[in-house]
């Protein structure tokens, strides 16, 4: 009957095993599988002409004869977007109108002094310059479109005048006519709505294009370039087509947010068939393709990470993990050896066994704040040496950090190697420091390192105690061990909680963290490589 029950409990207790693996696994599998997917499109994606462009002007890639012959082909789709927005604004907007005027009106001013005419007739013209210009003034600023009429029909009068033909004063007869156009579209009282809302759509193509041709090179690199992804652009292709607005449906109720077209602000005027231009036309704007961004893991970012990849991180991770572990696993392995071998078992010898097991149970920003205080305000500055953040100021927090686990599995590693091979290294007259050398270490390494395997984990993924000793968001690759630098732990938290550019571009932080996962896997991997070949040496295979 015992044993029956014991069977039963046997396979009881084997299932639930398989039962907490099995969800140990389903549960990291939905956290990871949509991080490795987002975390791919940084790699993995469908560029456009401005990503092609981009990679030319920063990285020197490409062939530029092709990307001109792209840029030629996929300007002239996007000349006529850029046309009919500016003969839209031109027409709406009043004060722009007013300028041209002055600027038409001093021009001829500056013609007429140049002209060889009486001067009696000089100043006529002049005085009928001023008039033209005055009417075109009301014409402009008048509320009633009638009003308006009557002054463009007293400018059209001079249409016709040979003192104007052929010069710059032409000019106020194309803006007359211009404006009677638009009169015939748009209500006068409703030109300030139409010119916020065409300025709104102006810079929605600025984010699909960058800036239009003409315009001065802006000093950011994210508003040199349109929408580098298709993904990107898609958005952009949303936000141009529809708007979006929050409106109380009820009173004392939430605001709800409605969606509605955009082109329906705009109907009855030149700039309605725009919207369906540009939707019907949109792959030829970006003439998109699929690419493998493999420079992503190499390329270094711009500013708030819009552009480029992670290799800066990259190596500032690498950095801090094999300094900390190049300090830890021997202080680790020395600490365990003393502990096991020397130390015995009495008062002190439990209380500093009781101090590693709190001290492996302390919250990491603690240890950061450690560091920094120690390190940085307390021996750096008493040695000379710097007191900014830097590599070994982070590698060392992050030693002490992993310490007191690499104490603990090296000491159990220890333990574990059978009394008979130290007995029989002692019997045949070796030392006891010989002996622990020669026999005891080697049989416990594979235990060893698998500490070293959970410390290297640990270290490559903390942000906490580098977030004051050794990282910093932005800079360049460190050129000494007393220099800060960038990782890939804390690049992922500041573009979570403090870089507002990075919510425009998502693809980048789950890049980031996709990285970081696999090189923590990688690193892994390699110790656990390396431990099974040290296995099987010891075993003599």
């Amino acid at each position: 009957m015992r044993t029956r029950l014991r069977s039963v409990f046997d396979r009881l207790f084997t299932g639930c095993t398989y039962l907490v693996v099995a969800m140990m696994v389903a549960v990291l599998l939905v956290i990871l599988i949509p991080i490795f997917r987002r975390g791919a499109s940084a790699i993995v994606f469908r560029e456009t002409i401005e990503f092609r462009r981009l990679q030319f002007d920063m990285n020197d890639r490409g062939d530029i004869e092709v990307l001109k012959a792209e840029e030629k082909q996929v300007n002239q789709f996007r000349s006529k977007v850029y046309k009919q927005i500016e003969d839209f604004k031109q027409a709406v907007d009043t004060a722009a109108l007013f300028d041209r005027a002055d600027e038409i009106y001093r021009d001829f001013n500056d013609e007429l002094r140049q002209a060889d005419i009486p001067r009696t007739q000089y100043l006529t013209t002049r005085i009928v310059n001023q008039q033209i210009r005055d009417h075109l003034r009301a014409a402009f600023e008048a509320g009633d479109p009638n009003q308006a009429k009557e002054s463009l029909d007293s400018v059209m009068e001079f249409s016709e005048d040979q003192r104007f033909v052929g010069t710059v004063a032409e000019e106020f007869f194309e803006l007359a006519q211009q404006f009677r156009g638009t009169l015939e579209q748009i209500d006068l009282a409703s030109q300030r709505k139409y010119l916020a809302e065409v300025e709104q759509v102006e810079e929605i193509v600025r984010r699909m294009f960058g800036p239009k041709p003409g315009e001065p090179v802006p000093s950011m690199m994210r508003f040199r370039y349109g929408a580098t992804r298709w993904d990107m652009a898609q958005r952009q292709l949303r936000a141009f087509l529809y708007t979006e607005q929050w409106v109380e449906t009820e009173p004392g109720q939430p605001l709800e947010k409605t969606v509605a077209l955009r082109a329906d602000l705009f109907e009855g005027t030149q700039l309605y068939e725009l919207f369906d231009y540009v939707e019907q036309n949109y792959e030829r704007f970006f003439n998109p393709k699929l690419t493998f961004y493999w420079q992503y893991f190499i390329d270094d970012s711009t500013s708030g990470r819009y552009f480029g990849g992670v290799g800066p991180e990259i190596i500032g991770t690498l950095l801090l993990t094999l300094m900390s572990m190049i300090v830890v696993v021997p202080l680790g392995v020395i600490s365990a050896a003393y502990l096991v071998e020397c130390a015995g078992d009495n008062m002190i010898v439990r209380i500093i066994r009781m101090g590693i097991n709190t001290l492996a149970g302390v919250p990491s920003i603690v240890f950061g704040l450690f560091g920094m205080a120690f390190f940085m305000l307390f021996l750096f500055p008493a040695l000379g040496m710097s007191s900014r953040p830097s590599i070994l100021a982070g590698s060392l927090t992050l030693s002490i950090l992993t310490l007191p686990v690499m104490i603990r599995s090296s000491e159990e590693a220890i333990k574990s190697v059978p009394m008979g091979y130290k007995e029989a290294s002692l019997a045949l007259g070796a030392s006891e420091f010989r002996t622990f050398i020669t026999v005891t270490l080697p049989a416990a390494l594979p235990g060893i390192l698998t500490g070293a395997i959970l410390s290297l984990s640990r270290v490559a993924g903390e942000t906490a105690p580098i977030l004051f000793t050794a990282a910093v968001a932005l800079g360049p690759v460190p050129k000494s061990i007393m220099e800060p630098t960038r990782a890939l732990s804390y690049g992922t938290y500041d573009m979570a909680v403090g870089d507002r550019i990075a919510m425009l571009v998502p693809h980048q932080q789950f890049g980031m963290v996709l990285t970081l996962i696999t090189l923590v896997l990688l690193l892994n991997a390699l110790s656990i490589i390396l431990r099974a070949h040290i296995f099987k040496k010891l075993q003599g295979r």
